[in-house]
């Protein structure tokens, strides 16, 4: 676009470069323009192309390339020739896996001659796999753009700060502990983002960003902020939420331009007037208010074991002291800190976490039960074990299944001794469990483990699930104790045969073995299995029956018949095996078994459900989305249908668990692209069997609704739209490999005044005329402000503190008049209205306020109420002979 290419510096020319480069033939150059990121062998394509048509090549000036392609590493040796480069993009996540999640880059450095690219001024390096920050970089004398976001990089090197054009960084998710001085000496920056680090303090040499106009720090591990931010005059948006915060400098307030202070979900307890008061700050997710001296900032504090129990209501932190306690957080999750469990008071930081498939890694046949628990301080050893009660979304059936808590310790996860308990008032079952030291914790079902030591003397494990299954390891099979883990999948004739379409196909339960060492056995270990269903060693037919060994992954089985010796019971087959891996039995006439035992291993992980998409009876552009299994779409469905309304649920269609989906509204319809979930213009969707796969959003249209009604729909695809791919063909793509998942109808009614034909009782309140504004701003009359009501659904909340009513004032209006939407928003805009009647700037504020929420369309709809307005005025003054020179203008503004 032409604002990034000005901020780029990309219209202007750079050294000896050239905009009049030959134009390459394909479709993989435009002008001086070589995208070749969106080909899965573009990093051969360029090859080629620099190999054939080096003179054209080389005066290319952006370039585009996937660090995901393996011939990255070729490339890059070649980046250096290509002196007029002003855009480099390498960028990772290109691929995806099985859950939808993006396959990080393999970039790891950069080669020193990049340095020598003088005219390059942007560089995005997002989504690879850099845990230090290339050196050449700081060698680039005209770099504006950098973005490093998504990688792993600790730490920025000391002399970041002679990149002294630079306008724009992005390092957001990575692992940054702290800041070099120098950054202070990016006297250009204007915006910077450092979002979802580990960043707990920061150096003073911040203040020093003079031109800085945004800054994003959400997301760390920030327990205060240096003073000198409020030297950051240019600041407009400052985004701080996500810390640890316990306070906050009252200079903040007195920024000349900040329009934007978000403080949400921090450990405030108090905060300066001068900040509480400011319109444009946002507070939510802090204990504000806490009064009891003995608490610190922030805190939410447990009782002593000789009290009684307190609920901590918001999340946050609270102290343990040597006394122990018993806490109880509002999600329902208990803590037992038993006496001399920390010698000292010590402070504990909690918050819940939305499940990310990129590090929620769960294990196949695992079942998420619970979002995600984080504990802090990480590590802290307590001196006594601390008890924890997690309560979880009961599975459906436990049979041959078990429930663990499972904890993350920054670089792996590993399941916790856990047992199932049942609260006496409410039936909920909780997950119990023991631990020494704090970090990330969630709740899943898992196949039944049994699991054993191996001594050298040999010993005997045997499933739970089905005695019937043994291993035996005979003495001296390990010279060292060894820990060995045992799962079974069963899986039932039916299944099968639904799956393969094949009466004849039988499968023995699959059995999964795992050890701690990678050293074989010395001696061979027996294996007993039962034979498939209805099989026997009396009708057994040799030629029919297969052992298959599969991978820890079930991607391949091969058939291992012929390299084992099979022996036979009645009941049971036996074999020999020296490491361990996954084994099943099948029966069948089939040749080859390999692919049609995973085709049956991929189907039983997924799960069937159907999609539905409903919208509010009271108000249609509220539009409700979910992603339902498909045992549970009736229950649901009579659930909602008192207040919902749309057609019927979606056909049937397969997800894995933790697999990554994503709803776009076609046709006419369209949402607020600044939502956190928003991707590309499509809401994310991570669907988890056992909990809410749900969302409610307002929708709107760009088409004019007063003369008809808008006939649109929402699609759900399976992780990214080609662009390559038309909309309507994408659709019509059938098959396991489509991205296409359903589409289902959404319609937007005409518009009907409905709030304007009837100005009296308001939907029951009853307010006194009034008009918003003064002969030189323009009025609002009291059927402009019902036109704006219906257009702020969901956003009303949110509105309304950019209004300046407090968190507990929009609390009671949502009380007062729950289960009525048009009341809640009735309630809060004409209470507004009536309290600032007098003031004429108020319709100033209303825009502004709209603006800020994210709602430049009625922000837009109420500037044009205001002009239209002063148009008829001036109109009307003209008419009557009245106008002077200098005609002051004012509005009394119809419905329009």
């Amino acid at each position: 676009t032409q604002k990034m290419a000005e901020l780029l510096g990309l219209g202007d020319k750079c050294g000896e470069g050239t905009s009049g480069a030959p134009v390459l033939a394909g479709s993989c150059l435009a002008d001086n323009r070589l995208n070749l990121d969106v080909y899965p062998d573009g990093c051969r394509r360029f090859l080629q192309l620099f190999e054939g048509r080096r003179g054209e090549v080389v005066q290319v000036e952006f370039l585009r390339l996937s660090s995901n392609d393996r011939l990255l590493g070729t490339t890059l040796g070649i980046l250096p020739h290509l002196k007029h480069l002003k855009s480099l993009v390498l960028k990772g996540g290109h691929a995806r896996d099985e859950f939808g999640s993006c396959h990080y880059g393999s970039l790891t450095s950069l080669p020193p001659d990049v340095g020598n690219l003088r005219c390059l001024t942007h560089l995005d390096i997002s989504f690879n796999s850099l845990s230090t920050f290339p050196s050449c970089i700081l060698h680039l004398p005209s770099l504006r753009m950098l973005l490093v976001s998504h990688n792993s990089l600790v730490a920025l090197p000391e002399d970041f700060g002679s990149l002294s054009k630079l306008t724009f960084f992005s390092a957001m998710k990575n692992q940054l502990k702290d800041l070099p001085q120098s950054i202070g000496e990016l006297a250009v920056l204007q915006d910077l983002d450092l979002s979802e680090n580990a960043l707990e303090f920061l150096p003073e040499e911040v203040g020093n960003l003079r031109n800085c106009t945004e800054l994003d720090l959400s997301g760390n591990r920030l327990s205060s902020i240096p003073d000198s931010l409020a030297n950051l005059k240019s600041l407009r948006r400052l985004h701080l939420h996500s810390n640890l915060l316990v306070t906050v400098p009252a200079s903040l307030a007195s920024l000349p331009n900040l329009s934007r202070l978000d403080l949400q979900n921090n450990c405030l307890r108090t905060v300066p007037p001068e900040i509480q008061t400011s319109p444009f700050v946002r507070l939510q997710g802090n204990p504000l208010g806490e009064t009891e001296p003995s608490l610190q900032a922030g805190n939410c504090k447990a009782s002593s074991l000789h009290g009684v129990t307190h609920s901590c209501i918001s999340s946050g932190s609270f102290t343990v002291t040597s006394e122990g306690c018993k806490v109880v957080l509002a999600c329902g999750i208990h803590f037992y800190f038993p006496p001399g469990t920390a010698s000292d008071p010590l402070q504990i930081y909690f918050r819940t976490l939305a499940p990310d498939p990129q590090w929620v890694k769960l294990r196949h046949h695992d079942v998420l039960l619970s979002t995600v628990l984080e504990l802090q301080p990480h590590g802290v050893k307590f001196q006594q074990e601390v008890q924890m009660w997690l309560p979880y979304a009961s599975p459906q059936t436990l049979h041959q299944r078990e429930v663990v808590v499972r904890t993350f310790s920054g670089q792996s996860w590993s399941d916790l001794r856990t047992r199932v308990e049942q609260k006496r008032k409410s039936k909920k079952h909780v997950a119990h469990c023991s631990v020494l030291h704090f970090s990330w914790f969630l709740v899943v079902s898992r196949l039944v483990q049994n699991e054993c030591k191996v001594p050298t003397e040999g010993t005997l494990l045997f499933s739970s699930v089905d005695p019937n299954i043994k291993v035996t390891f005979p003495p001296g099979v390990t010279e060292e104790t060894r820990s060995v883990k045992l799962q079974v999948l069963s899986v039932s004739a039916e299944e099968i045969e639904e799956i393969t379409a094949d009466a004849g196909c039988r499968a023995s339960p699959l059995l999964c073995l795992s050890q701690d060492s990678l050293v074989d056995f010395l001696r061979p270990v027996r294996i007993q299995l039962p034979l498939p269903p209805g099989v026997t060693g009396l009708n057994l037919d040799r030629s029919r029956l297969h052992l298959l060994h599969g991978d820890l992954e079930g991607q391949t089985w091969d058939d291992i018949t012929s390299q084992v010796v099979l022996e036979f019971t009645h009941l049971y087959a036996v074999f020999e095996v020296t490491h361990f891996s996954w084994y099943w039995l099948w029966y069948t006439t089939k040749t080859y078994i390999g692919g049609i035992a995973k085709k049956v291993y991929e189907r039983l992980r997924m799960y069937q459900v159907n999609f539905i998409a409903l919208q509010r009876k009271k108000d249609p552009e509220q539009v409700l989305l979910q992603c339902v299994p498909k045992h549970k779409v009736d229950p649901v469905l009579k659930k909602l249908q008192d207040r919902y309304r749309g057609p019927e649920p979606s056909d049937m269609v397969e997800m894995f668990e933790g697999e990554q989906f994503f709803a776009a509204f076609e046709r006419g319809i369209c949402i607020d692209m600044d939502r956190p979930d928003c991707v590309d213009g499509r809401l994310l969707f991570i669907f988890y069997s056992h909990l809410k796969n749900m969302k409610e959003i307002y929708v709107t249209s760009p088409v004019d609704r007063k003369g008809q009604a808008v006939k649109g729909q929402v699609s759900f695809y399976r992780g990214a739209v080609p662009e390559s791919i038309p909309e309507d063909a994408s659709r019509r793509r059938k098959g396991p490999d489509s991205l296409w998942l359903a589409t289902l109808p959404i319609k937007l009614p005409r518009l009907k005044p409905r709030w304007a034909e009837n100005p009296g009782p308001l939907n029951g309140f009853s307010f006194p005329p009034l008009n918003l504004g003064n002969v030189e701003t323009g009025y609002l009359t009291q059927a402009n402000l019902l036109s704006i009501a219906r257009r702020m659904g969901a956003d009303w909340q949110t509105i309304g503190l950019n209004l300046g009513l407090t968190y507990q004032q929009i609390e009671r209006i949502g009380y007062n008049n729950r289960e009525d939407l048009d009341k809640q928003i009735l309630d809060m805009l004409f209470s507004w209205a009536q309290q600032n009647s007098e003031d004429p700037d108020c319709v100033n504020k209303l825009i502004t306020a709209m603006k800020e929420s994210g709602r430049e369309d009625i922000a837009d709809e109420v500037e044009t109420i205001i002009e239209l307005g002063r148009q008829k005025y001036r109109e009307s003054i003209r008419r009557v002979g009245l106008e002077q020179e200098s005609s002051t203008e004012d509005s009394a503004i119809a419905m329009m």
